[in-house]
């Protein structure tokens, strides 16, 4: 029988300068909490009920909540991006976000993210004084999206994906998950280079749960420290996944401690970012461990 090799118990994190229009990260020692703004009425996470008053005030007072409570970025997306969702259009997604987010621009002194893969979405954001492209699709390269990043000096999150989140699971099929992960990614970054994207505004993200199974995703999770042979800031997005559910046969609302948990691992193992829609408790977890690992 063949024997794995033991999990190395911390990995020392690689320096990066991150920079995202007029923010500069120099990620080390300490890991940024992205909080996640749903403003989406359908999210699998059960938190997507902002959006079905269109209540830009409200959102703004629970951004603001996130910020208080240890949030670096805020991450704002307007189409669910679950297993089996459909897409919506353009004017749809501007409609849910834009209201917010030009009121967060001016109320707020983190970066914002918004969670989009289209192209005159992005721009509209940007444009409104967003900082970074959470780009879901980002194996799936877009030029014309890449040309928007690149010209507003943004940064963008480069997530592993395969398919749509309509039939993206009907696509999780690997022979080796780490490497084949790894492979897609590595070639993403070569043609976002190519495109003018800078190395420096270029985040990894191995899309925990997106056309992957819960075996998949314990696979990478497992091999969390083999991604920075790519040599960017590595992000993960654990937050209340099923693939928590599925170990612990727990509901989204009740999966913080299966959340914090994997948190915990990613940064032993040397992540940068996570992505998180329970901040106040998550902070308290990175806080920990950063102490721990420093």
């Amino acid at each position: 029988m063949t024997r794995r090799p033991p999990l190395t118990a911390f990995f020392i994190r690689p320096r990066h300068l991150l920079k995202a229009r007029q923010y500069t990260f120099v990620l080390k020692d300490k890991t940024l909490v992205m909080g996640v703004v749903n403003l989406t009425p359908d999210s699998f996470s059960h938190d997507g009920c902002l959006a079905k008053n269109n209540n830009p005030a409200a959102n703004v007072r629970f951004a603001k909540h996130m910020i208080a409570h240890g949030a670096d970025i805020l991450d704002l997306g307007a189409e669910s991006s679950r297993p089996g969702a459909v897409a919506i259009s353009v004017s749809q997604e501007l409609e849910r976000l834009m209201p917010t987010l030009k009121r967060l621009v001016k109320e707020v002194n983190v970066p914002i993210s918004v969670d989009t893969y289209k192209p005159p979405v992005a721009q509209a954001a940007l444009e409104a004084g967003a900082s970074i492209v959470n780009n879901i699709r980002g194996t799936q390269v877009d030029r014309a999206l890449l040309e928007v990043v690149r010209d507003y000096g943004a940064a963008i999150v480069l997530m592993h994906m395969r398919g749509d989140p309509l039939t993206m699971q009907s696509q999780a099929s690997y022979k080796n998950v780490v490497k084949e992960v790894m492979g897609e990614l590595k070639s993403s970054i070569e043609k976002y280079l190519e495109m003018g994207i800078k190395k420096n505004r270029i985040i990894i993200d191995p899309g925990i749960g997106f056309a992957k199974t819960t075996g998949h995703n314990l696979e990478i999770l497992r091999n969390l420290a083999r991604l920075h042979h790519l040599g960017c800031p590595l992000l993960i997005g654990p937050s209340r996944k099923s693939f928590i559910g599925h170990i612990l046969h727990k509901e989204p609302d009740d999966r913080l401690m299966g959340t914090a948990a994997t948190v915990s691992l990613g940064i032993a193992q040397g992540v940068h970012m996570v992505r998180v829609h329970d901040v106040e408790a998550i902070k308290d977890v990175v806080r920990v461990c950063d102490a721990i690992m420093n």
